[in-house]
C-alpha cells in the first residue's frame, strides 16, 4: 500500500508552485505509508502527489502512474489482485507503462471513456483493495473511488477556495478542510456528474436473496483458498499475523501451504523468503502468544512471538491514535499491540502480512451473536458489521501496520469470497442446535470446512478479541490509568467539552482528550461514529437481550458467560 493525495479543480491565477509545495508537506504527513519514493504531478488543474510502500513490481511502477499519451494520470493506495485477467480482457489494446498491477484501472477507465461505458460496471469488476484518485488532464476530468468494504482508507474535503483535496489519511487534510470528511466505501465520485455514487450492490445484502441458499463446506474452504493465493501476489518478502485465534489461524494454515509448493518449486528451503514468516505479540503470559506457539508448530511456520509491557503500550498510546486517527475504545485497545508489532515486522524485513480481519463479520463470530433472535436479525447484523469495518477492524489492520510501512491484506474480505460466505442462509452459520441435534458454537460452519487444517484445540478455540487476547492486564491496565488521569470533576463536563460523541467512560475521555490535540474541530469529530456496543456489536444488537443495555461495553469479556451457557445442558 502506498498513500495519496491529490488536489483539484485549480484555476487560472492560483500560484500553483506555493500550491504543489502546500501539497507536498501535506503528503509529507502520511509518508509513513509509502517510505520508498516519492511521485508528484502537476499541471494547470490538478496536483497528484504519492508516497510508494512498493510491494510489486518494486523496481518499477513508480506512480502517479501516466498513460503513453501522458493524459491520463492516476494516484493509486492498493492492490488489484485480478489485473491479469482484466488486462486480457481488455476489449481494446493498451500501452502499459509499468508492471504495476494498479495500471489497470487507467486501461479500463479509457476503454469505458471510448465505448461510453459504465464507470460503475468496471469498478464492480475489480477485486482488490484501493482507494484512488485518477486525473484526465484532455477532459479536466476527475474520478476518486474506494474499495468496497473500505480496507484502504480515504478521506476527501475542501480547501478554503474551493478546491477538491482527497488523501489517504486525514492528517494530510484536517488543517486545510474545514469539511473533511471519509469517502464512503464501494463509491466513486465523478466531477463529469458532481455525484457521489455508489457502485458496489450485492444481492445477498438482503435476507431475504439468501433464504435457503446452501454452500457447502468444500465449496467454502476452495473460495477461501482461492483467496488466499489472490492475495499473495507480491515481490518482497511477506508474512502472516498469528494470534491463535480461528481466524489469523486459517489464513496462515491456507498461506504455508501455498508457501510450501513454492519453495518445492524453487528449491529455495534454506531461504529467508518464500518461508512462511509468523508474528504474534502480547503481554507476557498472553492467551495469543500460547496459541500462536501451538499453531505456528503444526503449520511450521517460523515464527515469531513478542511481548510487549504495559507501560510500553502506554507509552505509545498517543502516537497510536495519531496515527490511526480515531477515539473508538476498542480500536484503539486493538491498535496499539498491533502498532508495536508492525515495528518489530518492519525491523525483520518484511513488507507484506496477511490478517485474518474480517471473519466474525462475516460468519457471526463476536459471543454476542449467540444472541441473535432469528436468521433475518442474525444475517442483518452481518450487513451492518460489514458496512462498518471501515471505521473499527480495517482502520485498525491498515492504520497500525502502515504506521511502520507494512502492508496488510485480508482474504476474508476478499469480495469473490464475500460473494459464497455471505449468500448462504444465515441459519447455517447461527450457534445453536444443529441438525445433528448437538450444540454448535460460533463459526461452526467455517470450523468444519477446515477440519485436519489445524490442531482442534486452535480450530474449535473460542472466540477471544484481539484486545483481550494480548492478555486481560491490558485492559485492567488502561482502564485504571484512565480513572487516575480523569478526574470525577473533568469526566463530568465531557458532554459539554465534547459535544459530538461525548465519551461515556473515563477511558474514552482520556482517547478523546488526546485525539482532540491532533485532530481539532467538529468535522475530525464526526470521522468517527459514536454509539453503545455489546463486545462489538452494533448498537442495534443490544436489544437482543435485556441484560446487554447494562453491560454494554466492548470488551469480549462482557459476554464472556453467553459462551458457557449456550453449551451448557
Amino acid at each position: 500500500m502506498c498513500s495519496i493525495l491529490g488536489i483539484f479543480g485549480l484555476q487560472a491565477g492560483d500560484d500553483i508552485p506555493a500550491l504543489r509545495r502546500q501539497a507536498l508537506e501535506q503528503s509529507q504527513c502520511q509518508r509513513h505509508r509509502g517510505p520508498d519514493w516519492s511521485g508528484v504531478y502537476m499541471d494547470e488543474g490538478a496536483i497528484l502527489v504519492h508516497e510508494r510502500l512498493a510491494i510489486v513490481d518494486p523496481a518499477g511502477g513508480a506512480q502517479p502512474l501516466r498513460s503513453q499519451d501522458g493524459r491520463l494520470v492516476l494516484a493509486v493506495n492498493g492492490e488489484i489482485y485480478n489485473h491479469r485477467e482484466l488486462e486480457q480482457a481488455l476489449a481494446t489494446p493498451y500501452a502499459f507503462q509499468s508492471g504495476s498491477d494498479c495500471e489497470v484501472i487507467n486501461a479500463l477507465y479509457r476503454e469505458a471513456v471510448a465505448t461510453g461505458g459504465d464507470i460503475a460496471t468496471w469498478l464492480d469488476r475489480l477485486n482488490g483493495i484501493f482507494a484512488f484518485a485518477l486525473w484526465d488532464s484532455e477532459r479536466k476530468r476527475y474520478l476518486v473511488a474506494r474499495d468496497p468494504i473500505g480496507v484502504c482508507p480515504l478521506y476527501w474535503g475542501h480547501d478554503a477556495t474551493g478546491r477538491m483535496c482527497v488523501a489517504s489519511e486525514m492528517k494530510a487534510l484536517a488543517s486545510t478542510c474545514a469539511d473533511v470528511a471519509q469517502f464512503p466505501p464501494g463509491h466513486y465520485y465523478d466531477s463529469a456528474s458532481g455525484e457521489l455514487v455508489r457502485y458496489y450492490h450485492r444481492p445477498w445484502r438482503d435476507h431475504d436473496a439468501t433464504r435457503g441458499v446452501d454452500v457447502s463446506r468444500q465449496a467454502l474452504r476452495e473460495a477461501f483458498e482461492q483467496a488466499v493465493h489472490r492475495q499473495l501476489m507480491c515481490d518482497v518478502p511477506y508474512g502472516v499475523l498469528l494470534s491463535g485465534g480461528l481466524d489469523s489461524s486459517l489464513v496462515a494454515a491456507v498461506a504455508a501451504r501455498f508457501a510450501r509448493r513454492r519453495v518445492e518449486e524453487d528449491d529455495a528451503s534454506e531461504a529467508w523468503w518464500p518461508r512462511l514468516h509468523s508474528f504474534a505479540i502480547g503481554l507476557e503470559g498472553s492467551p495469543d502468544l500460547a496459541a500462536a506457539e501451538v499453531a505456528a508448530a503444526a503449520l511450521g511456520t517460523v515464527h515469531h512471538g513478542f511481548t510487549y509491557t504495559f507501560e510500553e503500550g502506554l507509552d505509545a498510546l498517543p502516537e497510536v491514535i495519531r496515527h490511526i486517527e480515531t477515539y473508538d475504545v476498542t480500536t484503539i485497545r486493538a491498535s496499539t499491540p498491533m502498532f508495536l508489532l508492525a515495528r518489530r515486522i518492519k525491523a525483520m524485513g518484511v513488507k507484506m502480512v496477511l490478517s485474518g480481519e474480517g471473519s466474525d463479520e462475516v460468519f457471526g463470530g463476536y459471543l454476542y451473536f449467540h444472541k441473535a433472535p432469528d436468521a433475518r436479525e442474525f444475517h442483518d447484523e452481518t450487513i451492518r458489521k460489514l458496512d462498518a469495518l471501515h471505521n473499527y477492524d480495517c482502520l485498525r489492520a491498515n492504520k497500525s501496520m502502515m504506521a511502520w510501512g507494512v502492508e496488510g491484506r485480508v482474504p476474508f474480505l476478499d469480495v469473490d469470497f464475500l460473494d459464497v460466505a455471505m449468500s448462504m442462509d444465515a441459519r447455517h452459520k447461527m450457534a445453536g442446535t444443529g441438525r445433528d441435534g448437538r450444540r454448535r458454537m460460533e463459526k461452526a460452519i467455517l470450523r468444519e470446512a477446515f477440519e485436519g487444517y489445524l490442531p482442534d484445540s486452535i480450530l474449535w478455540r473460542q472466540k477471544e478479541q484481539f484486545s483481550d487476547g494480548v492478555g486481560y492486564g491490558w485492559i485492567d491496565g488502561l482502564r485504571d490509568h484512565a480513572a487516575a488521569q480523569v478526574s470525577d470533576r473533568v469526566f463530568a463536563a465531557a458532554a459539554s467539552r465534547f459535544p459530538v460523541n461525548p465519551p461515556q467512560t473515563k477511558e474514552a475521555y482520556l482517547y478523546r482528550h488526546i485525539f482532540e490535540q491532533y485532530f481539532p474541530g467538529p468535522a475530525c469529530a464526526a470521522t468517527v461514529p459514536g454509539g453503545k456496543s455489546i463486545a462489538c456489536s452494533s448498537p442495534a444488537a443490544i436489544a437482543w437481550d435485556a441484560a446487554f443495555a447494562d453491560a454494554a461495553d466492548p470488551s469480549g469479556r462482557a459476554v464472556a458467560g453467553v459462551h458457557a451457557s449456550a453449551f451448557a445442558t
